[in-house]
């Protein structure tokens, strides 16, 4: 009975590992944090698509746990016979429709016709992020198919451009950014080397200074100097249009500003201001 037991044992122990093995190898992101990451040189940024992670092994589409993804033939036809990481995708703020599409067993062609397969990776354990980007770009501009697209990576020199690409992308609806470090070499699990930044808070404050602008905005409003209820001061200087860069909220009046958390220092990371409060 311990033989039987032992080999018993031994069997599923083998059988778990070899499924372990079969699970595809993918990296996970890591939460930004400017006080961590402060260099943004030295980061690929794109956006964060709202769809469901698949990783094309060269043969089919499998979910980050393995389990497969059945799309119609002609979906696939198209795709070489490489390692591929990204996102089936329909358009922003459609998470749930995608997702009742892609776990359909029996693929229905018409909705699938919707959905596109958005590649940010070409996985190398060998290769630096930013030469698998072009890897993919490159690969990606040759199949020539409307429906498998290659994520555009962006390089920013300070967390300025990045807050207003981040803005320019959550406005539009998006989930967010991701930034992939340029000098990295994939590693499956979690890891600093792939960030993500998500949406901001939103809070209150009271305007107390009116910073002039430079360049494009001279003559205009540069930036609000605001104070929380806390008793916190710091500037605003992204979100406005021009409009209100010409007749910004007045001195004494309440705007609602949007964050990310907050800097070692206490003060609001990536401040964005939102609205101006209506008066009561």
């Amino acid at each position: 009975m311990v033989t039987i037991q032992r080999y018993l044992f031994i069997f599923f122990t083998l059988f778990s590992a070899s499924l372990l093995a079969q699970l595809p190898q993918v990296q996970l992101a890591d939460v930004y944090d400017e006080t961590k990451h402060n260099d943004i040189r030295q980061y690929l940024v794109s956006e964060k698509f709202d769809g469901v992670r698949a990783i094309w092994t060269g043969k089919q589409f499998v979910t980050r746990q393995g389990n497969p993804i059945n799309p119609p033939k002609w979906f696939t036809a198209p795709l070489p016979d490489v390692w591929l990481d990204g996102e089936l995708w329909t358009k922003r703020g459609q998470f749930s429709v995608l997702s009742g599409i892609v776990r359909t067993k029996i693929p229905n062609d018409l909705l699938w016709q919707t959905v596109t397969y958005q590649v940010f990776d070409m996985p190398d354990t060998s290769t630096p992020f930013h030469r698998r980007y072009q890897n993919y770009l490159s690969l990606i501009t040759k199949l020539n198919s409307p429906h498998i697209k290659a994520v555009k990576q962006y390089q920013f020199s300070d967390n300025q451009q990045l807050s207003d690409y981040f803005n320019e992308v959550t406005k539009q609806g998006g989930e967010g950014v991701m930034l992939h470090l340029a000098e990295a070499k994939h590693s499956s699990g979690r890891s600093s080397a792939l960030l993500k930044l998500k949406p901001y808070l939103d809070a209150e404050a009271l305007v107390i200074e009116h910073l002039p602008g430079k360049g494009k905005y001279t003559g205009m409003l540069g930036a609000l100097r605001v104070q929380t209820k806390q008793g916190v001061t710091f500037s605003i200087g992204t979100g406005f249009s021009d409009e209100e860069r010409k007749r910004p909220p007045v001195i004494g009046s309440i705007i609602t500003y949007r964050y990310h958390g907050y800097t070692k220092n206490g003060l609001p990371r990536f401040a964005s201001f939102l609205r101006e409060r209506p008066e009561k």
